[in-house]
């Protein structure tokens, strides 16, 4: 009887943006991913340079060395991709984007293409950071465990308040 009264707790599971390994953010070798300064998430080590959407949303900015992108999800979240540590000095090169800021997308929908072993050559690391910016409007974010992920299996669970 008083279940009616609880609270249902709505959950959106956000997909794994590539092919790899998914790692908690406190392993990213850097520290604004490592200690959540931009928000929750997780990371993925890419085994292929192709990035999807972790969720239905819009584009909200493709940043101009396609290195990161920015979505909100249709449920409210704030999703940055980051592919790689320090890969905006790469200027795009080995990067293509596929989709543009205003586009919609589906979860799975190829966002961006890039070269792991031109990036690897550079002296980059690959790894792929995806943080929820706005961590705090919700009422936990929580990484799946970790483990060898395909696109769009399990990565990333946010509750709503």
């Amino acid at each position: 009887m008083f279940k009616l009264f609880k609270k249902k707790e709505k959950a959106h599971v956000l997909g794994a943006v590539a092919k790899g390994q998914a790692v908690p953010l406190s392993q990213v070798n850097d520290p604004t991913f490592s200690q959540a300064i931009l928000g929750e998430g997780a990371a993925v080590i890419p085994s292929e340079g192709k990035i999807y959407a972790p969720a239905d949303g819009k584009v909200e900015m493709v940043f101009d060395a396609l290195h990161a992108l920015s979505i909100t999800a249709d449920f409210g979240a704030e999703i940055l991709i980051h592919v790689g540590l320090d890969t905006v000095q790469l200027k795009g090169q080995g990067f293509e984007a596929h989709v543009k800021a205003g586009d919609q997308v589906k979860k799975g929908d190829l966002l961006l293409t890039v070269d792991l072993d031109q990036v690897k050559a550079a002296g980059y690391d690959t790894i792929i950071p995806v943080i929820i910016c706005n961590t705090a409007d919700f009422e936990k974010v929580e990484a799946a465990p970790g483990g060898e992920k395909a696109p769009g299996d399990d990565f990333i669970t946010v509750t709503e308040k």
